[in-house]
Order: C-alpha cells, then sequence, then structure tokens
C-alpha cells in the first residue's frame, strides 16, 4: 500500500504545483509527515487518508487500488461488437495523439472540478455556469464549452446497432478526461449527449469508463437507469436550458403563461436546442398543459419553424455535412500546429550549427591562406 498512496500522493501534489508545507497546512498535517509518507516510510491513518482523499477531491479507493487502463475495460467488454472495438481503437489513437501534442507543445488541459457533496442537478447546472461566467446565458456551443474547460471531446460514427450516444474515459495517471459522442447521431442528440457526458466529467469521472446508451437521453426512458444516468440527464437539460432564463423570457417578452407554438420555436432558437428538448422542459416547468404538450410534440418541426421563421435554426436542421464523420476539436488542430512549428525550429538547428560551423572552418582556411601567402 505504501508504495502505491506515496506515488499517487506526490504525483497530485505535483501536478498541483503544491510544496510539501502547502498541502500539509491545506489538510493540517505537517511538512514532515508528509515528506515521510511521499518517501514511503510511513503508512497513513485513516484521518490523514480522509483528509488527504477530500482534499484531492478523490475517492479513498484511487490511493489503494491499482487503476485499471479504462480503455482496457473497454476492449474486454464482450457485449461490444468487433466494429465498435475498432471504433474505439480509433478513439484511443485520437486520444493518444491529442496527450502528445499536448506534452510536446507544453500546453496540457487543465481539467475542471471534480464535485462531491448533495448537490441537485440543477444547483450542478447553476454552480458551473457560474463557476465558467455563463450565468443563465444560452450555451452557443457546447463541444467548445467542454474543451476549454478540460474536456477533450471528440466526435466520431458509431455503428447504428451500437445504440451508443457516447462514452467517457478518464485518464487517472494522467489526468485527463475524453469524451467521444457518436457523430452518426442527428445534432440535436449530440448536443444532448455532450451536456449528459459534461454532467459525468463534473461528477463521475472517477468512474470511468461511461457508455452511454440513446435511451438515457430521452427523459421518458432514463427513469430505467441508475441514479447515476438520471442525475447527468437532469443535469444536462438545466444547464442547455436553465430554468431562471426561461422565466426570465416568458415574463418580460412572451408575457403569457398560455404558451403558442411559435413560442416554443422562439425560446427553442434563444437556447439553441432542439424543439423536443424546449417542449419537454416547458412541459416540467408547467408552462405547457399536457394536452398541449402531446399535440406540439406531434407537429413537423422543421415545416413548422420554416413556416414561421421563413428558415430552419443551425440547432434544428439536419447538419449533414457533421454527420457521420471524425470530428477533432479546434484546440487539436491548435496544438498540432504549434507541434509543427516547434519540430521544424528543432530540425533548423542542426542546420544552423552546420552552417555556422563551415563558415567558421572557411573562415580559418582563408586565415590560413593568408598567413601563407605573407
Amino acid at each position: 500500500m505504501n508504495e502505491l498512496f506515496s506515488a499517487r500522493l506526490k504525483k497530485l501534489r505535483e501536478d498541483m504545483g503544491l510544496t510539501q508545507e502547502e498541502l500539509g497546512a491545506a489538510v493540517g498535517l505537517s511538512s514532515e509527515y508528509i515528506s515521510l509518507l511521499e518517501a514511503g516510510k510511513r503508512t497513513p491513518s485513516i484521518i490523514a487518508l480522509s483528509r488527504i482523499s477530500r482534499y484531492f477531491q478523490k475517492n479513498v479507493s484511487y490511493f489503494l487500488e491499482v487503476q485499471t487502463d479504462p480503455f482496457e475495460i473497454l476492449m474486454s467488454d464482450e457485449k461490444l461488437s468487433p466494429a465498435i472495438k475498432e471504433v474505439l481503437n480509433e478513439f484511443h489513437s485520437c486520444c493518444e495523439k491529442y496527450l502528445g501534442l499536448e506534452k510536446m507543445t507544453g500546453r496540457p488541459a487543465n481539467p475542471g472540478p471534480l464535485y462531491t457533496g448533495s448537490l441537485s442537478p440543477e444547483n450542478l447546472a447553476e454552480e458551473e455556469r457560474r463557476r465558467i461566467g455563463l450565468g443563465n446565458e444560452p450555451i452557443r456551443d457546447i463541444f467548445r464549452l467542454c474543451e476549454i474547460n478540460g474536456c477533450h471531446l471528440i466526435r466520431m460514427a458509431l455503428p447504428e446497432e451500437s445504440k451508443i450516444s457516447g462514452l467517457l474515459v478518464f485518464l487517472e495517471e494522467k489526468n485527463a478526461a475524453f469524451v467521444l459522442i457518436n457523430s452518426a447521431l442527428p445534432y440535436d442528440q449530440q448536443l444532448v449527449a455532450a451536456a449528459h457526458l459534461y454532467g459525468h466529467y463534473l461528477k463521475d469521472r472517477n468512474e470511468s469508463p461511461i457508455i452511454d446508451n440513446l435511451d438515457v437521453l430521452v427523459d421518458e426512458y432514463v427513469t430505467l437507469y441508475s441514479p447515476r444516468e438520471q442525475f447527468a440527464q437532469a443535469f444536462a437539460s438545466k444547464f442547455l436550458i436553465p430554468p431562471s432564463k426561461v422565466r426570465e423570457l416568458i415574463d418580460r417578452d412572451i408575457r403569457t403563461r398560455r404558451l403558442s407554438y411559435a413560442d416554443v420555436l422562439f425560446l427553442k432558437r434563444y437556447f439553441g436546442v432542439s424543439t423536443v428538448a424546449m417542449l419537454r422542459t416547458l412541459r416540467q416547468m408547467n408552462y405547457l398543459s399536457r394536452s398541449q404538450f402531446e399535440a406540439y410534440f406531434k407537429f413537423d418541426h422543421q415545416k413548422e419553424e420554416g413556416a414561421i421563421f421563413g428558415e430552419i435554426s443551425p440547432e434544428g436542421g439536419e447538419r449533414a455535412a457533421e454527420r457521420g464523420r471524425l470530428i477533432l476539436p479546434e484546440r487539436f488542430y491548435l496544438l498540432k500546429k504549434e507541434a509543427e512549428l516547434i519540430s521544424e525550429a528543432v530540425g533548423d538547428e542542426p542546420a544552423e550549427k552546420d552552417k555556422n560551423q563551415k563558415a567558421a572552418d572557411m573562415g580559418k582556411d582563408n586565415k590560413q591562406e593568408e598567413s601563407g601567402k605573407a
């Protein structure tokens, strides 16, 4: 136990840029005791283990058990077909390339906080929005939002028979989280899948790997799944469509609780989500009666939106160009370009040295010649 605990304690401390004195002060232990723990010369007491795990937001088991690579767990799952595993292998390769670029450029992603405690999904959504400065404004690009908050997000097409909306892996030794979104899904489902998995990232990433199937994105079906999945889906709904903003818009702009279908589409376009997601939120908030919800749900949403607003919003459209293909984040390409420039600079150094050496040698030869002539 001592060897595993000491190695993980030291890595966590160094990753956070803390001295032994600073960590000791933060957890109420002496720096000498921290030093002995990291050297493997002392076994942590239950109190010390509890304080340290709570400070680093890790389960106690993280310090005591050998963690299995999440990709090994995925590849050993007999329920996954060879076609799915082939995509997962490609996903794994993309993750390794991404980590390699971060290492080469010296720009690793800083993971977001790991929320613990008894926050409700709505409170977690509000707290995370406050932390990243969103307030209750719409999320214009959930994929970019995940990336800039330390959650690497890659979109790849999974076989139709997989019924998988996405998955999360957290590489604890590298302190890196990766999300795979099934790009074969309609765009609006990709949005919800990204928000759902971002919820897992904030709360459950130590339980990696997490695979989500399509049913967990549907409120009527998610109740059949574990509390963890119900929490993540409730978080996704509140994160994408903050109730406080819905109430504000209805009170200020619509000014009636009896919403027309056009009102629903107005709100849907404002938040950049699907009509179905907006309908479900309004039903949950009691802005739509059951009969209204059922009637509106049956409408041809794209046709109605085009008829009312003259065009279909990008989020409501098919976005066919973004379906069924590999979509790497912009940050990946940014780091790739930076890595290429670094490689070029390093590659030019020997050539420059050779050039300087040749010039120096020529200078020596010329001096010798002039000396001989003299």
